[in-house]
């Protein structure tokens, strides 16, 4: 599923990081840290590789 803003793909991506332990995840808070304990790794890539091109900055 394609990330429908770029906060949600900055968010998956932060989440992504500490999901491989390249990041603490004590550091995550908000929407990252609620994704990285509900979504796969799989789901994360995938809405983080989302090009941010054309994205709204935020989702109404």
């Amino acid at each position: 599923m394609p990330a429908k803003s770029k906060a949600q793909q900055k968010a998956a991506g932060a989440a992504l990081s500490a999901k491989r332990g390249d990041t603490p995840k004590e550091k995550l808070k908000g929407a990252s840290k609620s994704m990285a304990e509900s979504m796969s790794e799989k789901e994360l890539e995938d809405m983080a590789e989302t090009k941010r091109k054309g994205l709204p900055d935020k989702k109404d």
